[in-house]
């Protein structure tokens, strides 16, 4: 389960760009808390705290506890990170806010398991990850850090489908209208490229001749023959 993670915060008390300019000289971040059929609530937050969230790599399926200087809480999901676009330091976060036992859409990274226990790896076949994330329902009080998905028996050719992902108790797909691809086992280049070659030759003719056998075979007719 993903743990709870906790920030401090203060309000801010002018909006617009030239503001937040002059949060961000401070190093804060200006952030927003918002839903929940309250008021949006404007703050910033530490620059340094923040990025040791992120860098944690589950800052976005992590319950977040954001406390207000002036004694108030807000149980909330982050929802979105801007970024600056060369800097990469961060320039804005939206925080949703949730009730401890809400049903909270996330993305929850995967991590394939068993590469040795699969057929087609074995035999030289390269993981194919068609989604390295899964959207997913739960409980926010129960959202997990990841999701294991075992490669065990995949041959090459194969694809795992998310029918085949058994998750844990209370946390279902977002997507429920398909069954969609989650990997594919696929041949590596090297391996293609050599059926690709033997495909070509087993097309190829077994009495063609080489062009230098044909010639000198021409030569070899109009040649006089030698007198004994």
């Amino acid at each position: 389960m993903s743990e709870q993670l906790t920030l401090s915060a203060e309000t801010r008390e002018r909006a617009g760009k030239g503001a937040s300019r002059a949060v961000r000289r401070e190093g804060r971040v200006p952030a927003v808390v918002y839903g929940n059929r309250e008021e949006p609530l404007a703050i910033h937050v530490e620059e340094k705290a923040l990025m040791k969230m992120l860098n944690t790599g589950h800052f976005m399926n992590s319950v977040v506890m954001v406390e207000v200087a002036g004694g108030v809480t807000a149980r909330t999901l982050p929802k979105d990170v801007q970024f600056h676009p060369v800097t990469d330091r961060p320039l804005h976060v939206d925080f949703l806010r949730i009730s401890e036992h809400s049903k909270v859409h996330v993305n929850v990274p995967i991590v394939f398991i068993d590469e040795e226990k699969s057929r087609g790896i074995k035999r030289g076949g390269v993981l194919n990850a068609v989604r390295h994330e899964l959207e997913l329902v739960c409980d926010a009080a129960e959202i997990p850090d990841e999701i294991e998905i075992s490669l065990k028996g995949l041959n090459i050719g194969d694809s795992l489908h998310i029918s085949a992902v058994t998750l844990p108790k209370g946390v279902e797909s977002a997507i429920t209208d398909r069954d969609f691809t989650i990997a594919t086992i696929v041949p590596s280049s090297g391996a293609v490229m050599e059926a690709e070659d033997a495909a070509a030759e087993a097309e190829a003719p077994a009495d063609e001749v080489p062009a230098t056998d044909a010639a000198r075979g021409d030569e070899a007719e109009d040649e006089p023959a030698q007198e004994g």
